[in-house]
């Protein structure tokens, strides 16, 4: 199975009304990143251990680690959680930013140094949350 298949089988098997939004949010990642790379990753380790929620990625930068270490990983993130989505916006070094440029704006949300965790669509204001991914890719880049 392809990373495209994997991504459509991850969001279909969403219940309502996170299936609609992942989509909606999909595409409008799409739309902001038109020729980016897309990563799947099942949130299970190399013994399949499950580690996380499954990811779907999008972009790339390569990622350096204080002890010298690289890893290529994604720019923007996106999952389903317990209560609804999270979006994960990575590479940004100042780790307040987010929140305190974009929180306040982003309606029904919590913001973290590289998270945006929200309900659903309906409760985001949707520009704001563009904006913020717009910012991360440039700053990764």
């Amino acid at each position: 199975m392809n990373i495209q298949e994997q991504i459509k089988e991850y969001i279909t098997s969403q219940p309502e009304p996170k299936r609609n939004d992942m989509q909606a949010l999909h595409s409008i990642i799409l739309q902001v990143m038109p020729a980016c790379k897309l990563w799947f990753l099942d949130g299970k380790n190399s013994e399949g251990k499950i580690v996380s929620n499954p990811n779907i990625g999008y972009g790339f930068q390569t990622i350096k680690y204080a002890d010298g270490k690289t890893r290529e990983f994604y720019q923007i993130g996106m999952s389903a959680n317990t209560t609804g989505i999270s979006v994960y916006i990575l590479g940004i070094e100042d780790k307040k930013y987010l929140a305190e440029t974009y929180g306040k704006k982003f309606g029904k949300a919590s913001v973290s140094g590289y998270c945006i965790k929200f309900k659903a669509l309906k409760d985001i204001n949707i520009d704001v949350l563009e904006e913020a991914i717009r910012f991360g890719v440039e700053a990764t880049n």
